[in-house]
């Protein structure tokens, strides 16, 4: 059972088992119409229904730093229902896995990189989503405390910045890379310049979303540990902001100007992440190549404005 199943990465998770299904399991997608996850009523009544062996936790109150700031109570106190009553539904069902999503933002806000498993609780996030960062921090102390006190085979996995079909495009409220995608289609559409904010200097690791997917299945599959797990591109493939613009206006073939806004703020120059964890499970692992990533992920758009979120 996945929750969150609508978006992002449940429906990256949907495709890559369609791809390859088995027959000994039987996936269940949950969006937010199936249960409120945030009431242990509501919750309970949904697991009671599918019976899950399996739970992939992707649900979450998530948004941008304006939202992050703004509804600080909210981003805690939602996360934290949620989290407390899908780990205790899993305890009280006899789940005999659970794998929940953090993030790289919850980070400490001062440390040094590239960014380990072992540095999670080495000091504060950044102020300005502390509410959304403490309530995913703990999903990693339950998930000890849980195996600790009940034997419950709880982890989660950290992925860097995902991208793929499927995202929300808001221009308001989007990440960087759907964000960008529904700027280039209007300024394309319009015959307009396109205006990027920020010097473009900043790098990020970015993993497509059926990358993950196929990570997370793995995780929930074979691996074992209860101490999380970074699911990243290696800190070679890192790239700036401008080389996502790049590729971005070629997948869509844009030919209009390109001007950065030096005047807007970067926010932080790199979260560079280590995947060497990883690499030591799944040296094997290829990831898709970031220019072919834009590539479908603009052409998805593209097909799909009209039901896109946005």
């Amino acid at each position: 059972m996945v929750t969150g199943g609508s978006g992002l990465v449940g429906k990256a998770i949907e495709a890559v088992v369609g791809k390859a299904p088995r027959e000994d399991e039987h996936w269940v997608f949950l969006s937010s119409k199936d249960a409120d996850l945030t009431n242990y009523s509501s919750t309970k009544a949904v697991f009671e229904r599918v019976k899950p062996t399996h739970v992939i936790h992707l649900a979450a109150k998530v948004g941008g730093l304006f939202k992050n700031m703004k509804y600080r109570v909210e981003m805690w106190k939602e996360n934290v229902d949620m989290n407390n009553n899908v780990m205790e539904c899993c305890r009280e069902f006899n789940v005999k896995k659970l794998v929940s999503c953090l993030s790289t933002c919850i980070f400490p806000d001062k440390t040094t990189y590239p960014i380990d498993e072992t540095m999670l609780h080495n000091g504060p996030p950044h102020f300005s989503n502390e509410g959304y960062a403490y309530a995913k921090r703990m999903i990693d102390v339950l998930n000890r405390s849980y195996r600790e006190e009940y034997g419950c085979n709880f982890t989660a996995v950290i992925p860097t910045n995902i991208y793929g079909p499927h995202d929300n495009y808001n221009l308001e409220d989007s990440h960087v890379i759907p964000g960008l995608i529904h700027k280039f289609y209007n300024a394309k559409k319009n015959g307009t310049d396109i205006t990027v904010m920020g010097t473009g200097k900043p790098l990020r690791q970015f993993i497509y979303s059926e990358d993950l997917a196929a990570l997370m299945i793995w995780t929930l599959r074979e691996y074992t540990e209860s101490e999380p797990i970074i699911l990243s591109v290696s800190e070679e493939e890192e790239v700036s902001i401008a080389d996502v613009v790049r590729m971005i206006a070629e997948a869509i073939e844009f030919t209009g100007n390109i001007v950065f806004d030096t005047t807007k703020a970067d926010g932080q120059f790199k979260k560079t992440a280590n995947n060497a964890k990883l690499m030591r499970y799944r040296p094997d692992y290829t990831f898709l190549d970031m220019k072919e990533g834009i590539k479908r992920s603009v052409d998805w758009f593209v097909e799909n404005y009209d039901v896109a979120r946005k």
